[in-house]
């Protein structure tokens, strides 16, 4: 699609490419996120913009001794475009992406995820942290999940990753529906890695793309704070050929590329 020209002032936190099409058409909530001091959106585009763009090889990437994960998978290599939370530099949406949203997200809440890069075979979905932990249920953590705390309570809307099939999380994760019983719903753990997994998988399986997930966080906070929760994750993911391509990749080494 071309970019719609909205005339919007441009974000005042970045260092590069302030002027091309993708910030003609970003979200709001994504530019707003610039305006905070510790902002991850402002921390991704301007390291990852003069590194990435237009393309990168994925093996400079599998170069990287990683945090966690395997070095060498037995790829094919090949250059990725990236796509920063789902649109190009030139302000295209990532093909495939909205009919993927559509079958797991329907009319709900858009997940958005920080990082896409497509290659003809490789399809690599990155979450980047910053100094934020990796996202829960803000439905249960108000005490409003249907399958916890209100199970026959009139109106609550049912859980979309249990009710919906193109959306259940136990497609790709060992975890059980949460109920009254179980205080702890792993669900809620693992909320955002978990709409990420289920996003990346059915687009991967639309467009013939090999799915690899990635967290790039740095080295004090995945020792810290990310580290426990990714592990117990990853010991989930039930396709072997996914869980060999995952991997933590820490910003102290992303920036150690040279610019593109």
């Amino acid at each position: 699609m071309s970019p719609v020209q909205s005339g919007r002032p441009r974000p005042q936190r970045w260092l590069q490419g302030a002027g091309e099409p993708i910030f003609d058409v970003l979200p709001e909530t994504i530019l707003a996120n610039t305006r905070h001091p510790n902002s991850e959106n402002a921390l991704l585009w301007n390291s990852l913009y003069p590194r990435l763009w237009p393309t990168r090889p994925l093996s400079d990437f599998m170069a990287i001794r990683p945090l966690w994960g395997t070095r060498e998978v037995g790829f094919s290599d090949e250059g990725l475009r990236p796509y920063f939370w789902g649109y190009g530099v030139d302000g295209e949406r990532l093909p495939g992406l909205e009919p993927a949203l559509d079958a797991v997200e329907g009319s709900g809440p858009r997940t958005e995820v920080d990082l896409f890069l497509a290659g003809d075979r490789q399809l690599v979905v990155i979450e980047a942290k910053h100094t934020s932990g990796l996202g829960r249920c803000s439905r249960y953590g108000a005490g409003r999940c249907p399958e916890v705390h209100a199970p026959d309570e009139e109106g609550l809307a049912a859980c979309r990753y249990w009710e919906v099939n193109e959306a259940r999380f136990d497609h790709d994760l060992d975890i059980l529906r949460p109920t009254s019983d179980a205080p702890q719903a792993a669900c809620n753990r693992h909320y955002q890695l978990a709409r990420t997994l289920r996003l990346g998988t059915r687009l991967a399986a639309d467009t013939g793309r090999s799915l690899h997930l990635w967290l790039f966080a740095p080295q004090r906070a995945w020792r810290r704070s990310l580290q426990r929760d990714w592990i117990d994750f990853a010991d989930r993911v039930k396709p072997v050929e996914v869980w060999r391509r995952m991997r933590v990749i820490a910003w102290e080494d992303i920036l150690q590329l040279p610019p593109g």
